[in-house]
């Protein structure tokens, strides 16, 4: 066989090999941070002045005076005709806070929350022992992302 035949081979063998591979899917470059979310309901923001959250997981817990920062919801403003979308931020009245856990997992986890009104006086301690969810948001082939949220309202604590 000639060097074209043997170019020719090759070039044609090159061109066969990526049918033979699942074709490669990029994974978005957002990072994600594992740990507790916890939402104050907005019926429930005006009474609180600071929150204390504590989550106990695989016999290890983690607790923290939470940083609490106003809420807030997307607000679709529609497309134009070229099929660019927009949409804007706006407060919705919660209060959000947010606990690391570096090794959180899908196995129970308990979280207390205990906190003061704006006026100093107490809230009331609440608890709620709940398993937080795992999914694969953006494919299987990007890794499975665990996520644990909370809510907090005038009548207790509950998964988010």
């Amino acid at each position: 066989m000639g060097k074209i035949g043997v170019a020719l081979t090759l070039a044609g063998t090159a061109a066969l090999l990526p049918g033979c591979y699942p074709e490669a899917v990029a994974c978005p470059a957002i990072g994600h941070i594992p740990g507790v979310s916890l939402s104050v309901a907005a019926s429930y923001a005006d009474q609180v002045g600071a929150l204390r959250l504590k989550a106990c997981q695989d016999g290890t817990c983690t607790e923290k005076d939470l940083d609490l920062h106003p809420g807030a919801v997307a607000v679709d403003q529609g497309c134009t005709p070229d099929g660019v979308c927009s949409a804007t931020s706006s407060p919705d009245g919660t209060l959000v806070g947010f606990l690391e856990l570096p090794a959180l997992s899908e196995g129970p986890l308990e979280a207390t929350v205990s906190g003061t009104s704006p006026a100093g006086t107490a809230l009331p301690n609440r608890m709620l022992t709940f398993t937080p969810k795992g999914d694969f948001p953006y494919g299987e082939q990007c890794g499975r992302v665990i996520s644990a949220a909370v809510i907090l309202d005038a009548d207790g604590l509950k998964q988010g």
